[in-house]
């Protein structure tokens, strides 16, 4: 079953979205999806959660709890804009959880539902994410469950918004009509199926009440078009420099110093703590891509369940307890950011041990957004240079480069997260196997990267 995503909010502005799975290379024919119609909401509040503080580490809400810490009273005359996202086997991790944490900072209420009998579901790089609820407990809710063309020739018929993104426009809106006289845009692999006349190559394309993308390296891209749709332009901005999206824009892609091959004779392993508070998007970026690249990536718990609930919600299934885990040795240890996940991290003794041995043994690790701050507590950043989240930066006595998304020092890496995490799992996948292989992975991902 393929996900689709069902945004709600105050008619006129209603959004419908699809999504197809991660694999390109899939047959168009097997498509099929679930939507949702939606009833109409109380007119959108005008203040967003993401006003409340200057850095994006201020955790967002789960759907289970009120959708900003502004006075519960003052709000509850104007509920929130209600988001659901269903997921099934198969949905493309990256693009569920960018337009996931870009929504919910931008104060919609997310609801994930499963479309599968479980709500434990395996995502198209083997994250397992965990619902919210299943899909048949929305019925009766604020959703009606219909057929995905009524419901989309619907949206499109009555003038509300609706979108896709990676292979959907061309496989999904374009047999059933939905794409006449709009300018579309879709993954390249699918773009020779749009009518010539009416494709066009940028990265989010909004046509009217159509908006389209082309796959995961666009999905922030695509979030932050969705919101600035949904909420207004200030918010959308607002979110962006959250994301470190407007100043990423003016950095170097990477710095390197004391420079020294990462030679790996055997298939790089890979080991990814997580905890409560850790950063999804994160977390499932640099998975994503690592196991793209067929790197062996383990998450591992420092929690005492496998699942964890990430800082802005997302249910995340790990692979092994840290205890189980610290049986293996890894060629790269890897610590994903957000400052409560990061205490978390920084109290595992276990982790604590791993990272020493993996010091002194002079394996990589590598740290983004406010984990930097782990290393340097444990004396891992001494007379080495390195990046970090700006509202950690001060807490580091070494170096810091703030120049760049990426510092790379011998067999040390860190990013300063969030928007800059692709650049930071792409430079792992450079160190370790080239440019040759990196360009490859970034060319499915639809992701901007240099040629050189």
């Amino acid at each position: 079953m393929e996900p689709l995503f069902c945004l709600l909010s105050p008619a006129p502005s209603k959004l419908s979205l699809i999504r197809p799975s991660s694999s390109v290379v899939a047959s168009a024919t097997s498509f099929s999806s679930l939507s949702f119609a939606s009833m109409a909401c109380p007119p959108q509040r005008k203040t967003s959660t993401t006003r409340q503080s200057s850095s994006k580490l201020a955790k967002a809400p789960s759907p289970t709890l009120p959708a900003s810490n502004e006075d519960p009273a003052a709000l509850s005359s104007v509920p929130p804009k209600k988001v659901l996202v269903p997921i099934g086997f198969g949905t493309e991790e990256m693009e569920a959880v960018i337009i996931i944490d870009v929504l919910r900072r931008a104060g919609a209420e997310v609801i994930v539902a499963s479309v599968e009998p479980q709500l434990e579901i395996e995502a198209a790089s083997r994250m397992r994410l965990v619902a919210d609820t299943s899909i048949a407990n929305c019925s009766n809710e604020i959703f009606d469950l219909v057929a995905l063309p009524k419901i989309t020739s619907k949206q499109a018929a009555d003038k509300r918004l609706y979108g896709a993104i990676c292979a959907a426009p061309a496989v999904t809106l374009l047999p059933w009509g939905l794409l006449r006289r709009k300018q579309t845009t879709c993954h390249p692999a699918f773009v020779d199926k749009l009518p010539t006349f009416w494709a066009v190559k940028s990265n989010v394309q909004v046509s009217g009440e159509l908006t389209t993308s082309r796959g995961p390296g666009t999905s922030f891209e695509f979030a932050l078009s969705l919101a600035e749709q949904l909420f207004g332009e200030s918010i959308a901005n607002e979110v962006g420099e959250l994301l470190l999206l407007r100043t990423a824009d003016d950095l170097c892609r990477k710095d390197e110093f004391n420079e020294v091959e990462w030679s790996i004779d055997h298939k790089p392993r890979v080991l990814i703590p997580v905890a409560n508070g850790s950063e999804e998007i994160e977390i499932v970026t640099i998975v994503d891509i690592l196991r793209r690249a067929k790197l062996e990536v383990v998450v591992a718990s420092i929690e005492k369940s496998v699942q964890i609930l990430a800082s802005r919600g997302t249910k995340i299934i790990a692979d092994k307890l840290i205890g189980d885990a610290a049986e293996s040795i890894y060629d790269l240890i890897i610590l994903p950011g957000e400052i409560a996940g990061a205490k978390r991290l920084q109290k595992s003794k276990v982790l604590k041990k791993l990272l020493k041995e993996q010091d002194a043994a002079g394996r990589i690790y590598g740290a983004v957004c406010s984990s930097p701050a782990v290393l340097h507590s444990q004396g891992l950043l001494k007379d080495k240079k390195a990046t970090a989240h700006p509202s950690v930066v001060s807490q580091l006595t070494n170096e810091v480069v703030n120049g760049a998304k990426v510092v790379i020092d011998g067999k040390l890496i860190t990013s300063k997260g969030l928007a800059t995490v692709t650049d930071f799992a792409m430079a792992i996948v450079r160190k370790l196997f080239g440019h040759a292989r990196a360009r490859s992975i970034a060319e499915g991902l639809v992701f901007d990267y240099p040629w050189t």
